[in-house]
């Protein structure tokens, strides 16, 4: 981010800008919904300029500017549509103190102005750091089409109560009382009249101070392989709404950002073979946050209810009395053989599937390792990088096809994903010359559809 997107009080403060043509006009129209002091220097000015001068809404100097006339000014705009001309007047109002920027050069402006959404006072700034103009309008016109005209009357009005409504709590009880009045009660009293919002505003408060806390409840929740956008809508709202968020590991940073700011974020990090938190501790952070009248959110990689110690934690819950209920992910199997092109299940190959992990609380996992070797069985091992020998040993050892394929994906659904086509035979070795890092699952009796037309059409290459 090479824009830190901020909002800055001009209410009052001077606002200087250099031009008289249409990048200057297009600045102003912006300006001039702000309550700053707006001076224009142009020694010939667009009759839109001379107006707003002639009504009081600017001060206009008919000339070019000068040293000094920046001075106290907050912001400063160079629009004069001449390289040459604006250089000069930035160079000046930076020499007087103000934040210059250049209209259409991003290179050499201190700050950029982002397209708007203007719900007054609700503002919605949307910045692409001038990489994207074309797409910063399309937002700008997507959010405009989802936020209703009578948003800003609405925020004006909750606008006007915020000191009263300091009467209830801190926190969940006022994000509750301001999201009803917001989302249900405010729109529909609105569209009746002002007055009756008013009185909506007065009939809320007296509810929220008389209800009882909201005890803590636990949402144990799948985040899915990894993709944000692979998160259900039940999982964003969990985290829309969570005080605390205990998190695995393997939790994506663009996963963890969707939380709200003001939520506590507690790593509760596990690895196999590596430093863990252990699970009494996890179960104790659960139900200590949840007593104290959390919203907490159990965020588990993938499917909470797959290889995630799911029913410890739960019982730990329940045991202290604790409301919970699960939000199911989509677990790293369905991503993984999604992007190799593969489905788990095929009519004449395989009417079962297995899902296993690589290794226990005992360490490396054992399991009916003569079905699992029988031709046509597939299996997606998690947690299977580690213990790769193991599992080839004994699949061998039970009569499996060393050429058996076997695809291990890292990362499946991130923009990292790595696909490694492997036979069993290899698998080890493979795995070993790889050097994979991140989460893996490892996919046995499945090859990548694309990496199997690749070798097919350099065999055919090697042929001709």
């Amino acid at each position: 981010m090479k824009h830190f997107p901020i909002f800055v009080a001009l209410a009052g403060r001077r606002v200087v800008l250099s031009g008289g043509g249409g990048a200057a006009l297009a600045k102003l129209r912006l300006l001039l919904k702000t309550e700053a002091h707006v001076t224009v220097f142009a020694p010939d000015p667009a009759p839109e300029i001379e107006a707003w001068h002639a009504q009081g809404r600017l001060t206009l100097q008919r000339r070019r500017m000068e040293p000094g006339d920046a001075t106290c000014a907050v912001l400063f705009y160079a629009a004069d549509e001449d390289p040459v001309e604006d250089a000069r007047t930035a160079a000046l109002a930076r020499a007087d103190g103000a934040l210059a920027n250049i209209v259409d050069n991003l290179t050499d402006s201190q700050f950029i102005t982002p397209a708007m959404v203007d719900r007054d006072p609700v503002t919605v700034a949307i910045g692409t750091e001038g990489a994207a103009p074309v797409l910063a309008r399309a937002i700008k016109g997507d959010i405009e089409a989802r936020l209703p005209a009578t948003l800003g009357r609405l925020a004006r009005i909750g606008q006007a109560f915020r000191k009263v409504a300091e009467a209830l709590p801190m926190g969940r009880a006022r994000r509750a009382f301001w999201s009803e009045f917001y989302f249900n009660e405010g729109p529909r009293a609105l569209a009746r009249s002002e007055e009756e919002a008013r009185e909506t505003l007065d009939d809320l408060l007296s509810r929220h101070l008389d209800a009882a806390a909201r005890p803590g409840h636990v949402a144990f929740v799948g985040a899915g392989p990894g993709d944000p956008e692979l998160l259900t809508l039940k999982a964003r709202r969990a985290l829309d709404t969570a005080d605390v968020v205990i998190h695995d590991r393997l939790i994506s940073p663009a996963i963890l950002e969707l939380a709200r700011r003001e939520a506590v974020l507690i790593d509760a990090g596990k690895e196999g073979f590596g430093p863990s938190m252990q699970q009494a501790d996890i179960n104790a952070l659960i139900v200590e946050h949840a007593r104290a009248g959390a919203q907490v959110v159990r965020l588990k990689s993938g499917d909470a209810t797959v290889f995630g110690r799911l029913d410890e934690e739960l019982e730990a819950v329940s045991e202290a009395g604790i409301g919970w209920h699960i939000v199911p992910g989509i677990t790293s199997a369905s991503a993984a053989v999604a992007g190799i092109g593969q489905s788990l299940t095929k009519r004449g190959r395989n009417a079962d599937l297995r899902l296993l992990t690589g290794h226990d609380m005992e360490g490396f996992a054992d399991h009916d390792w003569r079905g699992l070797a029988r031709p046509g069985a597939v299996a997606a091992i998690y947690m299977g990088k580690k213990a790769a020998r193991f599992i080839q040993g004994r699949l061998m050892m039970h009569g499996a096809d060393p050429s058996t394929p076997v695809t291990v994906v890292e990362n499946a659904s991130r923009p990292d994903e790595r696909v490694l086509a492997a036979t069993l035979a290899s698998l080890p070795a493979d795995l070993g010359a790889a050097q994979l890092s991140g989460p893996a699952i490892v996919l046995f009796g499945l090859a990548p559809r694309q990496a199997r037309s690749a070798i097919d059409n350099l065999q055919t290459e090697e042929r001709a």
